[in-house]
């Protein structure tokens, strides 16, 4: 009979950070409604699921299987869990935003690193100031130039969640050359033993709106008219509603009742989760240009310590990935380390409260190490063009009301 899992302590994750292997975290699945409801997968181009055939232990043949999350939905999770702590004060991490508050917009945005999809290298920081200066020519900026696997020091002070989750830097000073790291930590959610369903879908208009009471046109500064000579004009002429015209791109009149493929039911749902060590050791963190063997080992720590907090916030959050595909989690959330080859896996326990507080005694010891790490936010100011572009935006899209643009 295996020991109980165990709680993780820091003595135990700085040893691990040094010889192991991975973590592993892998989770079982039941849709919320009980075991063979149906639930929603992503769709991709064409509509389609995203399935395959996948090896599976203790089947003799390949088994059915569907994407329920991918790696970088997870990634953009794991990430969000992040703020909230972060904006909830339960831990305190490098944060970069871009504030547009001030500027006279339709919807007042606030960006972070943790919300931009390139993370620190992301257009929208590249794009605001820092003191006046644009933020990758500040002094600050400039020290992202020359960050890689071997001098990682200014990401690790800046965006340490860069080193967990990926950065490609092609939008800085280097384009296509800009500084790559790959992801330390990857998780995904897979649906196992598909079979795919169908949906239907109908509305009655309680105005008894016809198809041959159109054309609708689009009416100048936005919304929509029956009147031709109010519409709004192109080279063409009159610009109708969405393509013909009728009652039904304006979201009225009766809808045919209809029936597609959709939604899947599943034997199990399988969330799998790996923190790679040897992808953590591969960075460095020199001090002042030279070499620290002491910081690269606390700062290695560090960045285990967030991606096991990113994880464990991530679960207890719950799993309700889209509408129609809520998941519950039919066991204790528990870690796997992978030590040296021929070892037995330990299981450790983690759950949100202590990864917060393993966090924080990992980075106090990243300090001692004499690591630089950012506490206060960093508020950047986007520049004029950029609230230009975004607030022109915004006003095409609340003119189009979610309709196309028409063409010239």
């Amino acid at each position: 009979m295996s020991e109980e899992p165990k709680p993780l302590t820091l003595e135990d994750l700085q040893v691990a950070v040094k010889t192991a292997a991975a973590f592993r975290c892998v989770t079982e699945y039941q849709p919320a409604g009980g075991a063979g409801d149906k639930i929603f997968p992503p769709t991709y181009e064409g509509g389609k699921y995203a399935t395959e055939k996948r090896r599976m232990p203790g089947e003799e043949t390949p088994v059915d299987c569907v994407l329920l999350d991918s790696v970088q939905s997870q990634a953009n999770r794991m990430e969000a869990a992040l703020l909230d702590a972060w904006e909830r004060k339960q831990i305190r991490l490098p944060v970069v935003t871009v504030d547009f508050a001030g500027n006279e917009m339709p919807k007042v945005l606030r960006i972070t690193s943790l919300e931009a999809p390139h993370r620190i290298a992301d257009a929208l920081l590249r794009d605001s100031l820092l003191d006046g200066r644009p933020f990758r020519k500040s002094d600050l900026g400039k020290r992202l130039d020359d960050v890689d696997n071997r001098n990682a020091t200014a990401l690790f002070e800046l965006c340490p969640t860069s080193l967990i989750f990926g950065l490609w830097d092609s939008t800085g000073p280097k384009g296509g050359l800009g500084a790559k790291f790959q992801r330390a930590m990857v998780s995904e959610i897979v649906g196992i033993g598909v079979t795919t369903g169908v949906k239907t879908s109908s509305r009655i208009d309680p105005a008894q709106i016809m198809l041959k009471a159109g054309p609708l046109f689009q009416l100048k500064g936005g919304g929509w008219t029956l009147n031709e000579s109010l519409a709004a004009k192109d080279k063409k002429g009159s610009i109708k509603l969405g393509k013909d015209g009728k009652p039904s791109e304006a979201n009225h009149g009766n809808v045919t009742p209809s029936i597609v493929d959709g939604g899947v039911t599943i034997d199990k749902a399988l969330q799998t989760t790996v923190i790679s060590f040897p992808a953590l050791r591969r960075l460095r963190f020199p001090l002042n240009g030279k070499y620290a063997p002491a910081a690269d080992d606390a700062a290695q720590t560090a960045l285990a310590a967030l991606a096991l907090c990113a994880a464990t916030l991530t679960r207890e959050q719950g799993c309700d990935l889209r509408s129609r595909c809520q998941l519950v989690a039919i066991s204790r959330y528990e870690w796997e380390l992978l030590g040296r080859p021929g070892e037995e896996p330990k299981r450790v326990i983690l759950n949100g409260e202590d990864s917060t507080k393993l966090l924080a005694a990992a980075v106090e010891e990243a300090k001692k190490a004499k690591l630089p790490w950012m506490a206060e936010e960093l508020v950047l100011k986007p520049s004029p063009e950029l609230v230009a572009l975004v607030k022109k935006s915004q006003e095409l899209s609340a003119a189009n009301s979610g309709a196309e643009e028409g063409g010239e």
